[in-house]
């Protein structure tokens, strides 16, 4: 084409042409916005299993992005020892003395009431007080008793690791949820990125087709740019890991240089929504390791009745017979693990304070090194990135092909 037929195409197609380094923006910033909406939603699959249709990524590997994000934090940031030994059971029994007292009494008359009602109605009320005034007194010390054991070996009780991997993939908004808080400036910058990416190849684009005035570039372009600007905002978020002067000009990885921030975020979240009080007795008596749990306690339960019993024991177990007797123990035990649950409420705000999960969490992540910084967010990107990489080119690619109908 020579200066004249090149004049005369632009002035009959101008808004077209200058549209084409709009559209490519747009092509760069919606195939981000896309990959973006890819990766949290639908929290669950829609569509006709197994290949026909979409979860988003992060919901679908629920399980192994908490494990990775898990297996990082404990194995890292927080341990499990440490923070059981931080909580004194004496404490916490004088936060939850006025549960177990009320509980305690209670425990006391049901037991006189329905294993031993004939005894329990000839007795005396100061003797029925007695009775009452030694459970209180022993129910609080079985308490002390059990969580010092429990401190002792933690994670032969508490399986951590299970807590908070079970707690996301049951909870998949929640997952989304922690990903969307650390890493939403990236995010926005990804998609962004998108955008100027796009708008650069654009003119690029606008350029070839005034030379070439090839109806397969504009397609090919699209995809060009769907695809090669995925790949370069991720690289800015998370590259160079350290920083690099580059013409004077500080590189580094938008995410990896925002490691203070991101910790305070992530803190937050973990202590508030994960590692609560609540949780971690939820996880002792349900979780895998639950069994262990009963099984100290009755221990604990069988040496209390034993000691108050003292030398009187064979003629109390005598007198109401050995089945009668275990069945006063067993009842014991139920009580107490359906009072656990209760006394979390009640030792909240001081477990908060004394784990300091928290300042803990800012302090050891500030001590993480680049690559390990890395994992928190990186797997939600990596998992399935050449899908949605290649979604991203295809939606350019079909963009292209709309330009080429529009201006031929």
């Amino acid at each position: 084409m020579n200066t004249h037929s090149v004049i005369a195409e632009i002035q009959a197609h101008a808004w077209l042409y200058l549209s084409m380094p709009l559209i490519a923006a747009f092509v760069g910033y919606v195939t981000k916005l896309l990959a973006l909406e890819m990766m949290f939603r639908p929290l669950e699959f829609v569509g006709i299993r197994p290949y026909l249709g979409w979860q988003g990524v992060v919901p679908r590997k629920a399980e192994k992005m908490a494990g990775t994000a898990t297996d990082l934090l404990l194995g890292n940031i927080i341990r499990v020892d440490e923070l059981v030994q931080r909580l004194d059971p004496v404490r916490m029994v004088r936060e939850v003395e006025p549960l177990l007292q009320g509980a305690s009494e209670d425990l006391a008359r049901e037991i006189g009431e329905r294993y031993i009602p004939g005894f329990w109605k000839l007795l005396p009320e100061f003797a029925r007080k007695a009775t009452v005034r030694r459970v209180q007194a022993e129910i609080p010390r079985v308490a002390v008793l059990l969580w010092q054991d429990i401190a002792l070996r933690p994670s032969h009780y508490l399986d951590m690791r299970h807590l908070l991997v079970a707690n996301l993939v049951r909870d998949k908004a929640l997952l989304n949820d922690i990903f969307r808080r650390i890493g939403g400036k990236e995010f926005v910058f990804f998609r962004n990125a998108g955008f100027w990416f796009g708008l650069l190849l654009g003119l690029v684009q606008l350029a070839c087709w005034m030379t070439w005035h090839q109806p397969w570039l504009l397609p090919a372009f699209g995809a060009f740019v769907g695809l090669t600007s995925d790949w370069i905002a991720l690289q800015m978020m998370f590259r160079p890991l350290y920083p690099k002067k580059f013409l004077g000009i500080t590189l580094h990885g938008k995410f990896i240089a925002r490691q203070k921030e991101v910790a305070r975020d992530y803190a937050s979240l973990i202590a508030r929504e994960l590692l609560t009080p609540a949780n971690m007795i939820e996880e002792l008596l349900r979780g895998p390791f639950a069994d262990r749990v009963v099984d100290l306690l009755q221990q604990h339960v069988r040496n209390a009745t034993d000691e108050q019993l003292g030398l009187g024991k064979p003629l109390v177990v005598a007198a109401m017979g050995s089945s009668r007797y275990g069945e006063i123990r067993r009842h014991i035990v139920v009580r107490l693990l359906e009072l656990l649950p209760q006394t979390s409420r009640e030792i909240e705000q001081y477990a908060l304070d004394a784990l300091d999960i928290n300042n803990t969490i800012v302090a050891r992540m500030d001590l993480l090194t680049p690559e390990q910084f890395e994992g928190l967010l990186r797997p939600a990107f990596k998992e399935d990135e050449k899908t949605l990489v290649l979604c991203g080119a295809v939606l350019g690619f079909a963009v292209g092909e709309l330009q080429v109908h529009l201006m031929i």
